[in-house]
């Protein structure tokens, strides 16, 4: 499939929108009452710091809602304005975070079911809307629903189309697409879509073993079960490893995408000689801006001196999980909530350690005066912080009292 050509005709459509309806005005005020703080405004003010009582909440310089995601949301309550009678769909959650998404639904925007790994889209027909959410949908999709007659909203971060736009460059030049992300995390479905060769690797461990392989080679079948569900299909290592070029999944940690892609280009260095590196090699940037902000903002908090770490944001969220990570390998005690309603009675916190599921631990916030580090995902609102830092303040408060 010619995938730019298709993308071209979508956008060539009248039942394709790109950008909002004109409703900016009344949209600015659900956000504004939904999403914004003026407790966090005020820490801003304060150089990112609060003190009240025996807590200090010491903010990121980067956090939370970034310009890609608050301009999806807007998007999609602009749609709502603009088709108060349609039915809408949107095709998977709008971001990672589940009191934005709850909105959506209070204002019946239904979601695509998904059955047996399989999204449903036999409810979605001619003429309904359909929203795809900031972190794309795969060509497949789009074709779909385009062939279905809806009127599409496309609420895709220019960042992820800007990966897009590279996997585009490497198919031209019959290179393979190494992607660094999650196989199975919507970004980069979408993204693998638009590629015609591609290969997904999670982690340095998973990139080292493809460049190995491709200086020394090695059991093909090995290598094509551990990536079963991470590759194109027709794949073969022993072929489709000559050229390739580097993507990755806009949230995954800024540092490992820059050292995967310089592994690979010493790896096509050795192999094939510097002299014929472009032949066999090629490198973009796409590194999200908000990404790297709020993972150095993140980096720079932790060398502070922190009594523990409070990261905010949902549980699916790729950029938030590697928020959390950057914390713990500083060693620093770190609960990983999606919302302040996790901060429950009596001392305790139910909190998802990383790669663990929810749990709930006794006795987190420690005695006397304590330091609090917080930061939040590009998916979380200002308002569900501001929660959050609420019931740590009212926390240590009444055990003040007792």
């Amino acid at each position: 499939m010619d995938t730019k050509a298709f993308k071209r005709s979508l956008q060539q459509s009248e039942n394709y929108h790109r950008k909002g309806f004109g409703h900016e005005a009344e949209v600015a005020g659900v956000m504004q009452t939904a999403y914004q703080s003026s407790l966090i405004q005020q820490i801003r003010d304060n150089n990112y710091r609060l003190e009240r009582g025996a807590v200090t909440i010491r903010l990121a310089q980067a956090f939370g809602f970034c310009w890609g995601v608050e301009r999806a949301v807007a998007i999609a309550y602009e749609t709502r304005q603009h088709f108060p009678s349609e039915r809408i769909w949107i095709t998977n959650e709008i971001i990672h975070n589940p009191s934005v998404n709850q909105h959506l639904r209070d204002m019946e925007v239904g979601f695509i079911a998904v059955e047996k790994g399989q999204k449903d889209f036999s409810v979605v027909d001619s003429g309904d809307v359909v929203i795809l959410p900031a972190f794309g949908a795969s060509v497949q999709e789009m074709q779909l629903l385009n062939d279905k007659g809806c009127k599409i909203v496309d609420t895709t971060c220019p960042w992820v189309s800007k990966v897009w736009n590279t996997v585009e460059k490497h198919k031209k030049k019959d290179y393979t697409s190494i992607i660094h992300g999650q196989y199975k995390h919507e970004e980069t479905v979408a993204t693998s879509s638009f590629a015609d060769k591609y290969l997904i690797v999670l982690n340095w461990q998973e990139a080292e073993y493809v460049c190995n392989y491709i200086l020394h080679g090695g059991d093909r079948a090995e290598f094509l079960a551990k990536f079963s569900k991470a590759y194109s299909v027709g794949f073969d290592p022993d072929r489709d490893l000559e050229s390739v070029g580097i993507a990755n999944q806009t949230t995954m940690l800024k540092t490992e995408t820059e050292n995967i892609g310089k592994l690979f280009e010493k790896t096509m260095m050795r192999k094939f000689g510097p002299e014929n590196l472009n032949e066999h090699f090629q490198s973009f940037n796409t590194i999200c801006d908000a990404t790297q902000e709020r993972q150095d903002a993140m980096l720079s908090l932790v060398e502070e001196k922190l009594d523990l770490m409070l990261v905010i944001g949902g549980f699916n969220s790729s950029n938030t999980t590697h928020l959390q990570e950057i914390a713990l390998d500083k060693t620093l005690p770190s609960y990983h909530i999606d919302c302040a309603e996790r901060i429950l009675p009596g001392n305790r916190i139910e909190h998802k350690p990383l790669g663990g599921d929810l749990v709930v631990t006794e006795g987190w916030l420690p005695d006397g005066k304590i330091v609090v580090g917080v930061t939040s995902g590009a998916s979380t609102p200002d308002k569900v912080v501001e929660d959050a830092i609420d019931r740590i303040f009212a926390m240590k408060s009444a055990a003040a009292i007792v």
